[in-house]
């Protein structure tokens, strides 16, 4: 038995070798189908995250007055002058969801832009205008349609540590949703909001008459 597998040829033992491997992973896929040996092949989560270290703390003073929600559909292509996309190229079909805050800055307003009568029965404020904070993508929703890839971006994947790397599309998606977000009426209804709750508040307080307006 010895002097056969001496003799055996070396593609031989790698085939056999794979068969053996092969062998083995289907028998514990039967194993695992038995009462009391599927615990065996279970695949288990272990969270072994650190501790989450605070960077810095920002005051914040601007009132959220405004959210809108958008979806894009990114169809970012990547391809090679001289080779076919066969063989060198990508192209990946991502939906992105999104969501951007308008806020009204409350921290710029001066004393010369709040004025009160006598009776503190009027009042009137500038406020600087609404602005758009940073689109904020959704992971929950937000995932790749397709993924195209030649065959020289498939073998990089393999030595790659982050295959099929989604920041590319990411980033277009935030952009498409943030060039969507200044098209929008959210700004004007960010200012419209915050007239309304400074309206309601000082109301409260006793003013009957309340005006704002909104400019630098």
């Amino acid at each position: 038995m010895t002097t056969s597998l001496k003799r055996m040829p070396g593609w031989a033992k790698v085939v056999s070798a794979v068969v053996l491997v092969l062998v083995v992973l289907f028998a514990g896929l039967r194993w695992s189908l038995l009462p009391g040996l599927g615990d065996v092949f279970r695949e288990e989560t272990h969270d072994r995250t650190g501790p989450t270290l605070l960077k810095s703390i920002q005051d914040i003073s601007r009132y959220d007055a405004a959210s809108g929600n958008f979806q894009v559909v990114v169809d970012l292509e990547k391809d090679t002058k001289y080779l076919p996309d066969a063989v060198r190229g990508t192209r990946t079909l991502y939906v992105g969801a999104g969501t951007v805050d308008s806020y009204v800055d409350l921290g710029k307003i001066r004393d010369k832009d709040v004025q009160v009568n006598k009776d503190r029965t009027a009042a009137t404020l500038r406020l600087p205008h609404a602005a758009l904070g940073k689109p904020a993508l959704d992971p929950d929703h937000s995932y790749a349609v397709s993924k195209q890839r030649g065959l020289l971006d498939r073998l990089g994947d393999v030595f790659s540590d982050n295959p099929n790397d989604e920041r590319a599309v990411q980033r277009l998606a935030a952009r498409h949703i943030g060039d969507a977000a200044k098209d929008s009426e959210l700004t004007a209804r960010a200012e419209e909001n915050t007239t309304g709750m400074l309206k309601g508040l000082l109301g409260s307080l006793g003013f009957k008459e309340v005006r704002v307006t909104y400019g630098t």
